[in-house]
């Protein structure tokens, strides 16, 4: 419930990343919530307890905690590292190079691409069940041994056997949709319903009516994800029960059914969302018929087909299914890289984006990197625990007792190039970091001479360390390199399709390259064998990570962080994404700010990333609210990380734009020492208009020399606190006085 402000000025504070307390915003012990609830709610102090620290005179203090969108629920922290591919595919078309894309095709290029990603996690699920389980272990005595639970399996036909294991590809298709909306009605539904986004393309600009309305845009795109992944699983299945092919009597029409569902499925992801529900559903409702009448024919074609499966080796089909989807994700990142290089070059000078434009790419490898990770990590480690600790090879078949087991070779190459990609983007990153180390000490030492000119002898190690944390908080600036790095060695991992195609793992190809035999094959064995527990390693550490983070709230925290980043934007591309939480936090903060102002005016004061959301929330403003309203960012990534990486949405312009609808009533403070945040208009004809100052820097920390009423030297600050020092409380003054 709220409560009358007893003045009528009011600066609210909005935290950045990690999900701090209430009581930490406000620097006071004793909070009550005066608006919002237990997800996302308005702290004050208690009355009668005193004030905010860093509280200016005649400025009531509040504070907006978001955090617990993120970092709130056990269960919804832990489940959401499964989601790291459908979040990372999800933010790759916002980091598109800024201008109009007259023909969608960047929306398209992304939206397939995640299409790719879901029909990857089906072919995962097919693997472990229908071809590991059902077609290659249990027929063979030595994989069944000693294993109850799979030997019944045995007395049933093979046609049963598969229809049976089909079950549980459904139930992960199920239970992966259910994680991506559990926590959807906390996130959305905070705007108005007729200003929802009634187009598949990401919205122009931030100031767009129902920029944050995903609902829609969500739910078209989360059926035709399901009917993808049915899809995909029907045609396997149909696939394993053709003996004699999928052009087979009885089978060949209902395959030819099910892949015309699949074309359909994606040919719906590349068109926009239909401009109303009622329109949608035309679209819909006969394909769900459909996909549903398909599967179970599917199904009961599967139960009534008889006989084991002849000859050995993998499900049929299922190699090229996966080489398939493999040499599609390559051919769409390549498309991708064209297209957002091109794009970026028809840029204005002060909008050239980060990276030469590939941000969309590089988000989207890693995408199919994770994605392809999780795959072969999932198929290997069941493998090799069917294959009692055996994972066959080439070079090293298993005994013939144990059975054949084969997982496909696409998963080889991943398991290659995902060891290449850490090796190389390790020696990559220590070049870049080595190489840029004396430009970096050769700027922070210019930084020290300007600051701290007169230094005595004795202080001389803590000049050393202030040095030292100006040049690491540079870092930042020389990744560069290294994205563009792992950009390439992707493309190159994708590139291995062409063997794939033919079924040649890298074993088999060192074999022939090296002789038959020889010791080029066994060690590619080796390395390959290595790549395989490489990648199965950090995988199981995200498992470890996301089980902490059901256990400790600490540890939630620390994956919130990546949340807080991941799940800013709304979801265009992948519906199995975790929900945007900004689709809450920016109406729900624009609704507060509006009816403040009807007492006086506020001052939105942003810490960190809360410094976007409160940009966000200014930029959905309307006219009559912004004359009484004023911003005061401090250490914020707005240009420094927003500004770069997403042009189109946070570039110059928007910025630019954002001072002017507030009358330019914004004061920025930032650090050196900070590596997060930083100055947000550069000098010259881009930056503020004449007179205008915006940024205030700030020297950290305030003297290298220890004060005679003290006993240390002043702290190195970084990026916290700021509203400790005089320079916050005389800009609150400054601009509450400015506003209305």
């Amino acid at each position: 419930m709220d409560e009358t402000p007893g003045r009528d000025a009011v600066e609210l504070r909005v935290h950045g990343i990690s999900g701090v307390t209430a009581e930490r915003i406000l620097d006071h012990p004793i909070v009550t919530r005066v608006a919002g609830n237990t997800h996302a709610g308005f702290f004050r102090p208690r009355p009668g307890s005193g004030t905010a620290g860093g509280a200016t005179d005649g400025v009531a203090v509040e504070a907006y905690r978001w955090g617990s969108l993120t970092a709130g629920a056990a269960v919804r922290t832990a489940s959401m590292l499964l989601l790291l591919p459908f979040m990372l595919s999800n933010l790759a078309i916002w980091l598109r190079p800024p201008g109009h894309d007259r023909w969608g095709l960047l929306g398209v290029l992304c939206r397939l691409l995640a299409g790719t990603l879901t029909a990857t996690f089906m072919l995962a699920a097919v693997g472990v069940t229908l071809d590991l389980v059902g077609w290659q272990c249990v027929p063979y005595p030595g994989c069944r041994a000693s294993r109850p639970y799979l030997a019944w399996l045995h007395n049933v036909p093979a046609g049963p056997r598969l229809a049976l294991l089909s079950i549980v590809p459904l139930l992960a298709l199920r239970v992966v949709w259910a994680i991506g909306t559990r926590s959807a009605r906390a996130f959305e539904g905070f705007g108005p319903s007729s200003a929802q986004r009634l187009s598949g393309e990401p919205a122009g600009s931030l100031t767009d009516p129902g920029f944050w309305q995903d609902e829609q845009t969500t739910s078209w795109l989360r059926q035709l994800h399901v009917v993808l992944g049915i899809g995909t699983l029907d045609v396997a299945l149909l696939a394993g029960i053709s003996p004699g092919g999928v052009g087979a009597p009885g089978h060949g029409a209902l395959f030819g059914v099910a892949v015309g569902l699949l074309v359909i499925a994606v040919a719906l992801l590349a068109v926009p969302v239909p401009a109303s529900p009622a329109r949608a559903r035309r679209f819909l409702r006969p394909l769900w018929l459909a996909t549903v009448v398909v599967t179970v024919c599917c199904l009961g074609s599967a139960a009534l087909a008889d006989g084991e499966p002849s000859g050995s080796g993998k499900l049929p089909g299922y190699e090229g299914a996966a080489a398939g989807v493999v040499a599609a994700q390559g051919l769409l990142l390549v498309v991708l890289m064209l297209v957002t290089y091109t794009r970026q070059r028809a840029a204005r000078d002060d909008e050239r984006p980060f990276l030469r434009g590939l941000g969309t790419p590089i988000v989207a490898a890693a995408a199919v990197s994770v994605g392809a990770a999780f795959t072969a990590t999932l198929v290997y480690r069941v493998a090799d625990a069917l294959d009692h600790g055996d994972i066959p090879d080439p070079i090293r078949p298993n005994p013939p007792i144990v059975g054949p087991l084969e997982p496909p070779v696409a998963y080889w190459w991943a398991a290659l190039a995902g060891l290449a990609a850490l090796l190389i983007g390790a020696a990559v990153t220590s070049a870049t970091l080595l190489l840029t180390r004396r430009r970096r000490r050769r700027l922070a030492a210019g930084i020290i001479e300007r600051d701290y000119p007169d230094v005595p002898a004795e202080d001389a190690h803590r000049l050393r360390l202030v040095r030292e944390t100006i040049a690491r908080s540079r870092i930042t600036e020389e990744l560069g390199p290294v994205l563009v790095a792992f950009l390439l060695i992707a493309s190159l991992g994708l590139a291995t399709v062409a063997f794939d195609v033919i079924g040649v793992g890298p074993t088999q190809l060192a074999d022939r390259l090296g002789g038959h035999g020889g010791a080029a094959a066994v060690l590619a064995a080796y390395v390959t064998d290595a790549g395989v527990w490489v990648i199965s390693l950090l995988v199981i550490c995200l498992m470890i990570l996301g089980f902490r983070a059901y256990r400790s709230a600490q540890t939630r925290r620390v994956v919130a962080v990546l949340w807080d980043l991941g799940t800013f934007w709304p979801r265009t591309v992948h519906p199995f994404a975790p929900p945007c939480y900004a689709a809450r936090a920016v109406p729900e903060l624009a609704k507060r700010v509006t009816g403040l102002t009807a007492r006086g005016p506020v001052v939105i004061s942003g810490h960190s990333h809360g410094s976007v959301l409160a940009a966000a929330t200014i930029l959905q403003l309307p006219p009559s609210v912004l004359a009484r309203v004023s911003l005061l960012t401090y250490g914020s990534p707005l240009q420094r990380t927003y500004s770069r990486l997403y042009p189109a949405y946070l570039g110059p312009r928007t910025l630019r734009d954002l001072g002017g609808r507030i009358g330019w009533r914004w004061r920025n403070l930032w650090r050196d020492t900070d590596p997060i945040g930083g100055p947000i208009f550069p000098p010259g004809p881009h930056g503020t208009p004449p007179g205008i100052d915006v940024d205030i820097r700030l020297r950290d920390p305030r003297s290298l020399t220890i004060d005679p009423a003290d006993t240390v030297p002043p702290p190195i600050e970084g990026h916290w606190p700021y509203h400790t020092q005089a320079a916050y409380q005389v800009a609150i003054r400054e601009l509450t006085d400015r506003s209305g």
